[in-house]
């Protein structure tokens, strides 16, 4: 997100270049060269020789690796909503006084590709599939600007000035641009921060992050409509409804509420703050002649959310502050054109924060009233009450923001440890005798405190009984000398680590490398395979660059929400099988609460000549009480009767393909392995 908003930001400078330095003639020759030179760029593509240095910012390499597939070509592209409206209002055409709605337009076509790609391309066409047709569509876009500069060339060589416009200058002044900026800025953020927030709260739901920047989109398709009716003062009601909701949304309540109905209020409370600020820009719009500028601003906010959010937040703050924050600037909107703030309002403000801070339970007792959704109701309730009494003093209303919001910036206490990195949160936590690792809302590993000290034994999916316990304390398992773990979590695993094995780990994540091997934190690193080394950075690329032979390779990275789709392609299961031994065993973990995988791995087993078994395991009472986990394994091997020993157990069973495509680099279709499609069928 924050490479296409930079991006943007680019193109835009580049529009307002050509409209104020070059004629209407030499804009159009000067945008037809750049498109054709952005031609050199098709098919999309990622260069062969590109690898992922786990020594180098994650972030930075991502921002190159997109510069340099998509760079030009999305420049091009992002620089033709503010020029073709400049075009179009020097062409004479009707509206050419003010050109702002052809942006709710753009909008609409953002809308439908959001929704299309997911939904119409990603399961009908493969990655090159994908590729040549975009390259095609932008071949005929190039005809399409020919044909557009050609008609504005013909028509008015003049901008027409808007009659209805309010703002009453030809050249915007710093505060005006910095004005534009901070606006763009807060719905930019707050559709990020709720898409982190929901993820994080509910898990990586597929496609949940559509539904946020589709609402985005949609505030802007509204914001820049010719809507008479629609206008600031007309959406003031909604906007402090959606305050109140927000607010209480992001308080502590709601832990108490969590539930898939709660992701869906955050979906209108983004919808109705994006279009009021999208609204208040429309409504601050500078006159045609300076609508590049309005757009560099518009862009430069909308990257700084980007910013905010993507790099900025993580190396700052331990724990996701970012939708709160964002939620007292949301209120600051209420501020334009209310006038000074006054130490009055600001008192009135904080004085009227205590009794909803306390109906919140943010001074001690996380619900005095001992009912949650009687919180809810009442805080709701006192928050609507407030915000009508001071709606026409919105700065007591950012205060009274700002006060609910002030518990989520203290230390957790029940935290032993909380951090971020580039893929998300991390948490060390303590329940009972239980030490936890929660990273996002994937449960990484447990272990018994009363264990420390000693060799511990393994918890959760990898306790004694659990089938990949069962494979690597085989009689195989014991006869293994080297074994390799893609994903490392807490570490379980190794204590199952024979003196006379090698083990290696595989982990993407620095941080979970480093919580595994701290002893303060968990000890199965530290008193079973203090020496195996773990080798960072995405396994595929990682591993492909060793020379390891492993008699068993556990692959343990499919049980977080999120699919790592690149690890379980044809392509990467053969990669899996040229390090393993000719009777070696590839393990794969795959419970997972949305997705079942074991049809797509059954139709790459058939597809490249190996035999594989699965085990759906589910406890025991015996095994519930000692911390064990239902869980979902499969084994392939090349060696036909290594599967056939393992079957002689009838835990396992065996798996054969349905006879569809495997999934591969090109083509491979999450969605199809959800488990209410699935059901369904």
């Amino acid at each position: 997100m924050l490479f296409f908003q930079v991006v943007l930001i680019v193109g835009y400078i580049y529009a307002h270049v050509l409209t104020k330095w070059l004629s209407l003639r030499w804009q159009l020759v000067t945008h037809l060269v750049f498109w054709a030179s952005a031609l050199t760029f098709l098919p999309l593509s990622v260069s062969e020789s590109w690898s992922y240095d786990a020594s180098s910012s994650t972030a930075w390499q991502t921002l190159k690796l997109f510069a340099l597939g998509v760079g030009l070509p999305f420049a091009v592209l992002s620089a033709n909503a503010p020029l073709l409206q400049a075009w179009y209002a020097r062409s004479g055409g009707p509206s050419a006084d003010d050109p702002y709605f052809l942006y709710s337009a753009s909008n609409v076509g953002s809308l439908l590709a959001l929704l299309a790609f997911p939904l119409l391309a990603d399961p009908l066409l493969g990655a090159r599939e994908t590729s040549n047709i975009w390259s095609v569509g932008f071949v005929i876009f190039g005809g399409l600007l020919l044909i557009s500069g050609l008609v504005t060339v013909r028509g008015a060589n003049t901008f027409a000035v808007a009659p209805t416009t309010d703002v009453a200058y030809s050249t915007p002044k710093l505060k005006h641009i910095a004005k534009w900026v901070v606006i763009a800025f807060v719905p930019s953020s707050l559709m990020l921060s709720f898409t982190t927030k929901a993820s994080t709260d509910l898990g990586s739901i597929p496609l949940i992050w559509v539904v946020p920047l589709a609402t985005y989109l949609l505030s802007f398709i509204f914001a820049f409509a010719k809507l008479k009716r629609l206008s600031v003062k007309s959406l003031q009601i909604p906007m402090l409804l959606a305050l109140v909701l927000g607010t209480v949304l992001l308080t502590k309540i709601v832990d108490q509420l969590s539930t898939p109905f709660v992701f869906l209020l955050y979906v209108p409370v983004l919808f109705v703050i994006a279009l009021y600020a999208h609204r208040l820009l429309y409504e601050m719009r500078p006159p045609a002649e300076q609508l590049t500028v309005f757009y560099i601003a518009l862009s430069v906010g909308g990257a700084f959310g980007g910013l905010f959010n993507s790099i900025i937040a993580p190396l700052v703050f331990a724990q996701e502050v970012e939708a709160q924050l964002t939620m007292i600037l949301a209120g600051g909107l209420l501020l334009f054109g209310k006038g000074p703030i006054t130490p009055r309002a600001l008192a009135f403000g904080f004085l009227a924060s205590y009794p909803t801070m306390y109906a919140a339970g943010v001074f001690g007792a996380s619900n005095p009233f001992d009912d949650a959704t009687l919180q809810t109701i009442i805080v709701i309730s006192m928050l609507i009450g407030a915000f009508a009494l001071f709606r026409n003093h919105p700065a007591s209303i950012v205060v009274i923001i700002a006060a609910l919001m002030l518990p989520v910036f203290w230390d957790k206490k029940d935290s032993l440890f909380q951090d971020r990195s580039f893929f998300g949160t991390h948490k060390v936590f303590t329940t009972g005798d239980l030490r936890l690792y929660q990273n996002g809302t994937t449960l990484h590993g447990l272990q018994f405190e009363s264990e420390f000290g000693t060799r511990p034994t393994p918890q959760s999916y990898y306790y004694p009984k659990g089938p990949m316990a069962q494979v690597i304390t085989s009689e195989f398992g014991r006869q293994s000398d080297s074994i390799g773990i893609v994903g490392l979590g807490v570490g379980a695993l190794s204590c199952y680590k024979l003196p006379t094995q090698e083990w290696a780990f595989f982990e993407i994540d620095v941080m979970v490398d480093r919580v595994a091997r701290d002893p303060s934190m968990f000890t199965y690193i530290s008193e079973c395979a203090p020496d195996s080394p773990t080798h960072l950075g995405d396994a595929r690329i990682v591993m492909a660059q060793t020379d390891y032979t492993f008699d068993i390779l556990v692959l343990d990275a499919y049980s977080s929400d999120a699919i790592p789709l690149h690890l379980i392609t044809k392509e990467a299961v053969q990669m899996y099988t040229e390090r393993l031994a000719s009777d070696g065993v590839l393990v794969f973990h795959i419970s997972n609460r949305y997705y079942d995988l074991s049809a797509p791995l059954a139709r790459i087993a058939d597809e490249l000549g190996l035999h594989m078994a699965l085990q759906r395991h589910f406890l025991d009472e015996d095994s519930e009480y000692i911390g064990g986990n239902h869980s979902i394994v499969a084994i392939i091997s090349p060696d036909e009767a290594r599967i056939e020993g393992i079957l002689a157990d009838d835990k396992w069973k065996p798996v054969l393909s349905d006879g569809r495509g495997p999934w591969t680099d090109d083509k491979a279709n999450l969605l199809s392995a959800l488990k209410w499609l699935q059901n369904e069928k």
